[in-house]
Order: C-alpha cells, then sequence, then structure tokens
C-alpha cells in the first residue's frame, strides 16, 4: 500500500509595491485640483452654567444607541415577565423535592434509633 506525498496550498499574495519617499510627477504633469468643500465644523451644545461647550454625537451614531437601548428594554422586559412563572414552578417543584428527601431521611433515622 502507498500513501501519496501530502501536499500544502500556500496562499500567494501579489506584491505591493511602495514608491519611494522623493517620487515626483514628471515635467508637464499638472496636480488635480479638488473642489471638496471642508467638512463642516462639528455641533457643540453650550452649556452656561458651567461654561462648557459638549461635542454632539452624529445623527447615526444617536440613532444606534437609542434603537439598541429601546431593543434591549424590550427584550428584557418580555422575557422577565415570560420566566417568572416558569420559574416559580420549578422552584415549587424542587422545593418539594428537597422536602420529601428530608421526610425520607428523618424517617430512617426514627427507625435506626428505636431498632437499637
Amino acid at each position: 500500500m502507498t500513501l501519496k506525498v501530502p501536499t500544502a496550498k500556500v496562499p500567494r499574495y501579489k506584491t505591493m509595491v511602495i514608491p519611494p519617499t522623493d517620487l515626483e510627477s514628471p515635467d508637464g504633469v499638472k496636480a488635480e485640483t479638488s473642489t471638496s468643500e471642508a467638512p463642516p465644523p462639528p455641533r457643540k451644545l453650550d452649556i452656561p452654567v458651567l461654561d462648557i461647550q459638549m461635542p454632539l454625537p452624529e445623527t447615526a451614531v444617536v440613532v444606534t444607541a437609542v434603537t439598541t437601548a429601546v431593543v434591549a428594554v424590550g427584550t428584557t422586559s418580555i422575557t422577565s415577565s415570560l420566566f417568572e412563572p416558569i420559574k416559580k414552578k420549578v422552584q415549587k417543584f424542587l422545593q418539594g423535592k428537597i422536602d420529601a428527601w428530608k421526610k425520607k431521611r428523618k424517617e430512617k433515622k426514627e427507625k435506626v434509633s428505636l431498632a437499637s
């Protein structure tokens, strides 16, 4: 019986070419002019009594935080109302089993003490 020679698949990546630091554009080439505007300054909330300016988060961040909080509170409220009756029934069942075990244990001790 012969075994096959194991082979390995080695990942291969395209080589990354990093330009030198002193790279300059050739003669006659003009740089592109960008027409992008500067981003608006961040919104700030003025607190007059403390004389502090607090930056306000972006709308997307606030929406995400509020949605997460609402979902978390809703999930907790629903699951607690569903699991509370189950918890009570299981606790009652286990307490009955423990009481029955204690009763049998006590009866065995009484029988042993009477027989002695």
